[in-house]
């Protein structure tokens, strides 16, 4: 079949079984737009920003566990999209970005809207690709989709220049993939499990601190059962909420600079600690030096770049966390372990003693009750996205999460403007559960726009904002450490939300108390249809518990520190 290469590009994603694509044309991705047009087998949503597309494949992807599509032009369609390849490279996003780029001949010449976008976009990809040469066109998708979701994932970048898309060459999409400089390490070591597991019988206080690996593995279920059958207590990441289920016997809480009194002391005290699919990120572990100092280090991850990056490695495991994790029940049914019912036990005394709490309050309403009342309200019906501050922590304290996928956020890069298009992204791919983004009123105003991206293609996304008229979190940090200036925090003027969405098409709330809260978040579930939900809160709220910076993990700040 001799085809055109923009029409190789709507073919290849057919053979990968897409079924939609996030992006926005322009001149030099048009002969590709124009394939998209003919074509009837994949949805094309057209975002009203090329971050935004970006933010969107991310949401479908973190959600559905599919690799994400998304489609721009070249120079500042594609300088747009790089805070997203940013944002899913950090957070090893399974995706596929495809930029059109000026023809072969006028590469190098400053021509209209070129930019180096391989150059750009190579610190912050998995792998990416120019295509110099039509024929080279459908091996170069067919291993960019086995690259972005195998071994440890992230974003694959093609950049095809309009002369490629409108060249015509013989097309026959290739069947496997073979990259012999590609060869991600699937089966662990036995000798070295064998090694771990007899170190993790031997200890007394041993913890499983889980990253969010273990949700892009699909392996929560089988580190349920491995907690459950050894009775070793769990703490999880920022990006790992949702793997154990908050209401598990054997959850301690998510650990970090705002996590748990429990799951942070947990860290501090073990004698052994396992971790899953994480990378001791600095939000994590606190001062390094002081992280879980008294511990045996058993590492297992994909990725063997990670292994021993930031904290010594006794244990060393490179393999699938979900095979690896099923070759530890597997030996652990042949294996006596010791007793860990006291070690259980402290911990769950230190949860009962110091819980995640705030002072509530029925005169304003205080944004840690919201979540709390949407988790009553909706728990596992719905999946929640946030974008980046104060909300996102609260949420990742306070909402009931059940399942792995439950939570979509930007933990490693941190983008504010994140949460709407990436609960755009979880709408379109989770049709049956009810997409809440919680986010600020600073963040949501950075993707605004897709609002309207939300009424044409009917994404009911449901946005709450946590309305206290500041940068929240850049306000808690100058209030603790910077004597109270305020520099560039106050975000008093502010537009009126409820009239923006209803100009886009929307729904439109603004809520001031707890009864109003309820009645709106009601209807704008039982409407289906975008929907904003302006919730004034208190203003001077901060998040606790805090372990400040350079501080250990044993170190926090408490509910009964502070004035708040």
């Amino acid at each position: 079949m001799r085809i055109t290469g923009a029409k190789m590009v709507t073919e290849s994603l057919k053979e990968e079984g897409v079924d939609v694509v996030f992006g926005y044309p322009g001149g030099a991705i048009m002969n590709v737009y124009d394939e998209i047009y003919k074509q009837s087998f994949f949805q094309h949503i057209l975002t009203r920003h090329e971050q935004a597309a970006i933010h969107a494949a991310e949401g479908f992807a973190k959600s559905t566990g599919k690799v994400g599509v998304a489609i721009v032009t070249s120079g500042p369609g594609f300088t747009n999209a790089v805070t997203g390849l940013a944002d899913a490279y950090m957070d090893s996003v399974p995706m596929v970005v495809i930029s059109g780029q000026v023809p072969t001949t006028i590469i190098g010449t400053d021509g209209f809207q070129e930019i180096d976008a391989v150059g750009i976009s190579r610190p912050c990809t998995k792998h990416n690709y120019l295509v110099n040469d039509i024929k080279d066109l459908p091996r170069i998708i067919k291993e960019a989709f086995h690259i972005a979701a195998t071994g440890r994932p992230g974003p694959v970048h093609i950049d095809i220049p309009k002369d490629i898309t409108a060249e015509v060459a013989n097309f026959e999409y290739p069947k496997e993939v073979d990259i012999p400089t590609y060869k991600p390490t699937v089966n662990y070591n036995k000798r070295q499990l064998k090694k771990a597991m007899d170190a993790i019988a031997k200890s007394k206080k041993p913890l499983l601190y889980v990253g969010g690996g273990a949700i892009l593995a699909n392996c929560a279920y089988e580190i349920r059962e491995f907690a459950k059958m050894t009775n070793i207590p769990v703490v999880e990441t920022l990006m790992a909420r949702g793997v154990m289920g908050d209401e598990n016997d054997l959850f301690m809480g998510m650990l970090g600079m705002h996590g748990e009194f429990a799951a942070n002391m947990a860290a501090h005290d073990t004698d052994c600690i396992i971790s899953l699919g994480a990378r001791f990120d600095d939000r994590v572990t606190g001062r390094l030096d002081e992280f879980a100092k008294k511990a045996k280090v058993i590492h297992v991850d994909v990725d063997p770049t990670s292994i021993g990056k930031l904290v010594d490695t006794n244990y060393p495991i490179v393999g699938d966390l979900k095979v690896t994790v099923e070759g530890m029940i597997e030996a652990a049914k042949e294996m006596e372990f010791n007793e860990y019912t006291n070690w259980v036990s402290l911990l769950r005394d230190y949860r009962e003693k110091e819980p995640l709490r705030y002072q509530d309050s029925d005169a304003v309403i205080k944004p840690q009750w919201a979540i709390e009342r949407v988790g009553q309200t909706l728990g596992e019906n719905a999946i929640i996205s946030t974008d980046v501050g104060q909300h996102q922590m609260w949420t990742a304290q306070f909402y009931p999460f059940s399942f792995p996928r439950q939570w979509n956020t930007s933990g490693g890069l941190g983008t504010m403007g994140f949460g709407l298009p990436g609960a755009m992204g979880v709408a379109r791919g989770n049709p049956d559960k009810v997409s809440i983004n919680f986010t600020g009123d600073g963040s949501i105003l950075m993707n605004i726009q897709e609002l309207m991206t939300c009424v044409e293609y009917n994404l009911p996304v449901i946005n709450i904002i946590l309305n206290n008229n500041y940068l929240g979190m850049v306000r808690q940090w100058q209030t603790l450490f910077y004597e109270n200036r305020l520099s560039e925090t106050d975000l008093s003027a502010q537009p009126d939300f409820k009239k923006l969405v209803e100009a886009f098409g929307g729904n439109g709330y603004r809520v001031t108390t707890k009864k109003e809260f309820d009645e709106a978040l009601k209807d704008a579930v039982e409407k289906k249809k975008p929907a904003m939900i302006d919730v004034i809160v208190a203003r001077d709220e901060i998040v606790l518990p805090m372990v400040p910076n350079g501080h250990a993990l044993n170190e926090m700040t408490l509910l009964g520190d502070s004035n708040e």
